[in-house]
């Protein structure tokens, strides 16, 4: 009867395990187990049969001192040697063990420190093609001679008498675990139950006890950068006959898969350095979703990767994974958080809302208008409009088109509004007062426009008291929106301000017939404006125009739209004005501004371990030289990000279709140069219109 390698003791109560290598005759050992075992032989015996190396004493092995000293792994066996009875004082190691099903690919258990070096995990090794050489185990210090798992039985080949001439394990002897690093384990099945955070207190991990370990999901798994050379170092040499191996590496894009073959015993593995679903290596798609995610720049980071050498996927498969799932699972998540926070404004009370527009470029060249709407109690971003050039007559009438697709939105959802603050564009006014919609204007954008006035009068020689008055004048616009109540009040608070540039503080306009401060006497008549000046007229005539006059009475004496402008500073850091987006790339940058802004909105002021607010002190180019301080927000999160992460790979990435819906409703415009008939290349560079820059 041939004996086979199996992988479990036959002695009952016995669960020992380890691979043979110097083994004695076939039967000899074979009828010193049936006496040993059986004691009178039965009739019929199994093929399988084996001993763990407890019931074979000290000197029956040829390297029993170096695996106790840590120098070797696995126990080789004089050609004489024969088991004997369990020595009494290693009965309490002699414990039974049900066979466990594993996996036949490669068959080795943990070692007692978890594995980091490799970058390896379970599955990842598992080979299309059954290993041919012997499949030793490594974690347990036994003896077995012969095993299978999986009903394919190990057949000794004419080439490999392994009865007469033992396989020699010609490997060096194994460096000590502080010279190797924390990634020594062979282990694949425990890898990814385990946190793969090493810690020297936490060596003694048994089997039993990783697998309580929850499994990290793939996106937050720690990746490294690998070296190649490093990488193929690995593979060099065979696991069951140490020689030289057959190795090819095949890459897409991050991902790589490493063929190990050997040549002399036919061992063969793949390994992959990431996990694949389908034919996509989430590796790959992880890039992809953290570049656009995160407001990135594709050709920034391809120039990164292409400076170090790192390889990485081509702008091909990231448009391809963005219009399959990035872009999906962003209009998916804003639609449902936009769905959810407009339904509990629209059964609370009226809602004062902000509106203001931000074009791609400046002047009459815009391409997009965004125009956004925000709830100024809250500062949460309600609604964002994307219009198109060619979808309105010209540039100036986007932002009107954006106002007016925002308002139907909110109706749609049941938004009651009480008023809206804007800019004073005048269609938004014509539109709102034929909206019956009340109107309020912001005051830094009317303090604006009215401060490069004065600065233009200012310099005129026969003005120079301007400058003097320049910021109390700025001062008192916003003095007179906050401290008033009515428009007829603002109005007379505006217009006490030429009494007041004069040195007169009583008023004739009953609504504020008195200036509120304390009137002090002054003996220098040269700061003040005096009547029939040149500089008197024209700033009396700029205050109290009609124009002027109307604006002041809108003024908002609650919200302002500052936090509007904000979010168009956020904006920049997803679509930046120099970069051309498609229609529906343009949408989901800015959906991911609305996510990052919603989510910081309410960040509260930085302070320092003692509890004091912290402030930053800044010099705006409009103040020329002047500061002013601002409190310091503590730092931003991205939790919106991991949950799109995780949406993405938990939903949209097994099914992306339900979520391509969403997508399809959007409304693509043409592009601006679709009304217009090219030419073919050829035709045009042969008809002269070749630039020569």
């Amino acid at each position: 009867m041939p004996l086979k390698i199996s992988k479990y003791c036959a002695v009952p109560g016995c669960g020992r395990t380890q691979s043979l290598h110097n083994l004695p005759s076939i039967s000899d050992i074979r009828n010193a187990w049936l006496k040993f075992i059986f004691k009178d032989g039965p009739a019929h015996v199994g093929k399988t049969l084996s001993v763990c190396s407890l019931h074979f004493t000290d000197d029956c092995f040829v390297n029993k001192a170096q695996v106790d000293a840590g120098f070797g792994e696995r126990l080789r066996l004089k050609s004489s040697s024969v088991p004997s009875i369990l020595d009494p004082t290693r009965v309490a190691q002699h414990s039974y063990k049900a066979p466990t099903k594993q996996d036949a690919a490669c068959q080795t258990d943990t070692q007692k420190c978890i594995s980091k070096g490799t970058q390896l995990s379970f599955g990842t090794l598992g080979p299309k093609f059954r290993s041919k050489g012997t499949q030793t185990e490594v974690s347990c210090i036994s003896v077995c001679v012969s095993s299978t798992t999986t009903g394919e039985s190990f057949t000794p080949s004419a080439s490999l008498p392994w009865s007469s001439t033992p396989l020699n394990d010609s490997r060096p002897p194994k460096r000590a675990r502080l010279e190797l690093g924390t990634e020594e384990s062979a282990s694949f099945e425990v890898l990814d139950q385990q946190d793969t955070t090493y810690e020297p207190a936490e060596c003694d991990i048994t089997v039993t006890e990783s697998s309580q370990h929850q499994y990290m999901s793939t996106q937050e798994e720690t990746k490294y950068i690998v070296f190649e050379n490093c990488l193929l170092q690995l593979f060099d040499t065979c696991p069951v006959c140490s020689r030289r191996c057959d190795v090819r590496a095949r890459r897409n894009g991050t991902f790589v898969a490493v063929d190990q073959l050997c040549p002399h015993c036919q061992y063969f593995r793949q390994w992959k350095s990431q996990p694949v679903v389908g034919s996509t290596p989430l590796g790959n798609l992880q890039l992809s979703a953290a570049v656009y995610f995160t407001g990135g720049s594709f050709f920034q980071l391809e120039k990164i990767f292409n400076t170090m050498h790192v390889k990485s996927i081509t702008r091909r498969t990231f448009r391809k994974h963005a219009s399959m799932y990035l872009e999906p699972a962003i209009i998916y998540t804003w639609k449902k958080e936009q769905e959810e926070l407009l339904q509990q404004l629209s059964l609370g009370d009226k809602v004062i809302v902000g509106g203001d527009m931000r074009a791609d470029s400046p002047g009459h060249s815009a391409k997009y208008g965004t125009y956004t709407v925000m709830d100024l109690k809250s500062n949460i971003i309600l609604d964002i409009q994307l219009v198109r050039r060619n979808e309105v007559a010209g540039n100036c009438h986007m932002e009107k088109e954006g106002l007016k697709r925002s308002l139907e939105f909110l109706e749609a959802h049941g938004v009651r509004l009480e008023c809206i603050v804007t800019d004073r564009h005048p269609q938004i006014k014509h539109f709102l007062r034929d909206c019956k919609i009340t109107q309020f204007y912001d005051v830094w954008h009317l303090e604006k426009g009215l401060s490069k006035k004065l600065e233009q009068i200012g310099r005129d020689k026969d003005c120079q008291v301007v400058k003097k008055w320049q910021q109390s004048i700025k001062n008192h616009v916003y003095w007179t929106a906050a401290s008033s109540r009515t428009a007829e009040e603002r109005v007379a608070k505006w217009t006490s301000m030429v009494n007041h540039i004069q040195d007169i503080h009583a008023h004739d306009d009953p609504a504020y017939p008195q200036c509120a401060h304390e009137i002090r006497a002054t003996k220098d008549r040269s700061k003040w404006f005096q009547q029939g000046t040149k500089a008197l007229y024209t700033v009396q005539k700029l205050l109290t125009n009609k124009r002027m006059l109307k604006d002041v009475e809108k003024l908002s004496p609650h919200y302002q739209t500052s936090s509007l402008e904000e979010f168009h500073s956020v904006i920049l850091r997803f679509a930046p004005k120099n970069v051309i987006y498609s229609h529906l790339g343009m949408l989901c940058r800015l959906y991911l501004a609305g996510m990052h802004f919603n989510e910081n909105s309410s960040c509260p002021q930085a302070k320092t371990k003692t509890g004091q607010p912290l402030y930053r002190l800044l010099f705006p180019k409009a103040k020329k030289g002047e500061y002013s301080t601002r409190p310091l927000k503590s730092q931003a999160t991205y939790c919106y990000v991991n949950n799109l992460m995780t949406f993405l790979f938990e939903k949209v990435m097994p099914d992306p279709l339900p979520y391509m819906e969403e997508i399809h409703k959007i409304k693509i415009p043409e592009t601006l140069s679709a009304q217009y008939d090219g030419p073919y290349m050829e035709e045009a560079i042969t008809s002269g219109g070749l630039n020569p820059t």
